[in-house]
């Protein structure tokens, strides 16, 4: 499944035309990613023989670049598999505290940080006129209650795959792992439960497959690890408890009678849990929109579990993080930036038209590839 947004082109230079100013082509500022690699080709398909020479040698060594990149995440990914040992220990005591498996001690309790926390006024200021529902457990509630749960309803991208009905069955749930596997290249989340009225099994399976490789068709598009492939798990569900399907009653005629009956079908319903039950492809060139939709949807979920919420999971608790702070923080930009560009209108010449309108994007720092 490539992950390149496509652009949509209402308008496509011809190829065979002559382009006399590429400058002021490229300066218009109105061109997609596809008329703008046209009009490169067009270039580079009449520059001088000796320049498409020295063009011709330079992609080579572009291509043995990338073979070395395309070795250089395969040693990230081993390194990455070394790491997860190491960080073993650690998760698992996350898991104790979080289950009232242990109770830590004063001295573990002691944050070691404290100056850097927002004061209680700062907070309320903030807050105000925001209504929240004190969370209702009792004093003595063993462990950090609701813990998966409180982070995927705060995390955008998850919070909309969970339906009323599966909250019940998700404050089962009491640790999300990873495992790593070399061969095939992959990884599995692991989300384990305690013993619930739902289903028999204590673990549920995601498995996302990677691959690192240069291909040969098409070796310039090479950006890094990728997720190819997705293999969910069989929930073994118990009897009238299946979240993945609703039951419902339909009418149907007779067509020669005339008669009505009515017959109760189970159908297709909106749960979090579809998520282990993914689309299966076995022609990626025969997949059609909705499910490279789907998919690409979920590989982007299964890297997000895997690279930011397993690992940070106390700090998407405690709202330290949260997944939309780059988009707030390029709102508070873009209302500055207005508000500037309206003071200077304001102050322009009543002769002159305003000030064309510009647009600040804010870079964000590149993020590991899906690894």
């Amino acid at each position: 499944m490539s992950s390149h947004p496509t652009s949509v082109v209402k308008a496509v230079p011809n190829a065979d035309a002559d382009v006399e100013d590429d400058d002021d082509f490229f300066s218009a500022g109105i061109m997609s990613a596809i008329m703008r690699r046209q009009v490169l080709h067009h270039m580079v398909k009449n520059l001088p023989k000796p320049v498409q020479g020295r063009i011709s040698a330079l992609k080579n060594v572009q291509l043995e670049q990338m073979h070395l990149e395309a070795k250089f995440y395969e040693e990230v990914y081993n390194l990455e598999v070394k790491y997860q040992s190491l960080y073993e220990p650690l998760n698992n005591k996350r898991k104790s505290i979080v289950n009232g498996e242990y109770e830590p001690t004063a001295e573990e309790q002691e944050w070691k940080l404290q100056d850097s926390e927002e004061s209680e006024d700062d907070i309320a200021d903030k807050m105000e006129g925001i209504s929240i529902a004190k969370p209702n457990y009792p004093d003595d509630v063993k462990g950090i209650p609701d813990f998966w749960l409180t982070i995927f309803r705060a995390t955008e991208l998850i919070a909309g795959m969970i339906q009323k009905p599966d909250e019940d069955l998700l404050k089962k749930l009491t640790d999300i792992t990873i495992s790593y596997s070399n061969d095939p290249m992959s990884y599995i989340l692991e989300f384990h439960f305690a013993p619930n009225e739902y289903f028999t099994d204590a673990v549920l399976t995601k498995q996302y497959f990677l691959k690192v490789k240069v291909e040969e068709e098409h070796p310039f598009t090479f950006e890094g690890p990728e997720i190819y492939k997705c293999l969910g798990c069989v929930i073994n569900w118990n009897k009238g408890k299946n979240l993945t399907v609703k039951t419902i009653k339909k009418k149907q005629k007779h067509k020669a009678r005339g008669a009505v009956r009515t017959i109760t079908k189970q159908v297709p319903a909106d749960s979090f849990f579809n998520f282990f039950n993914p689309p299966i492809v076995e022609d990626e060139d025969k997949v059609n929109l909705d499910t490279q939709n789907i998919l690409q949807n979920d590989y982007e979920i299964g890297h997000f579990l895997r690279s930011r919420i397993i690992p940070k999971a106390l700090l998407y608790y405690t709202g330290d993080i949260v997944d939309d702070d780059d988009d707030e923080d390029f709102d508070e930009e873009e209302e500055e930036e207005e508000e500037e560009e309206g003071e200077d209108e304001e102050n322009s010449d009543d002769d002159g038209p305003p000030a064309p309108k510009g647009s600040k994007k804010k870079e964000n720092p590149a993020e590991c590839q899906q690894q």
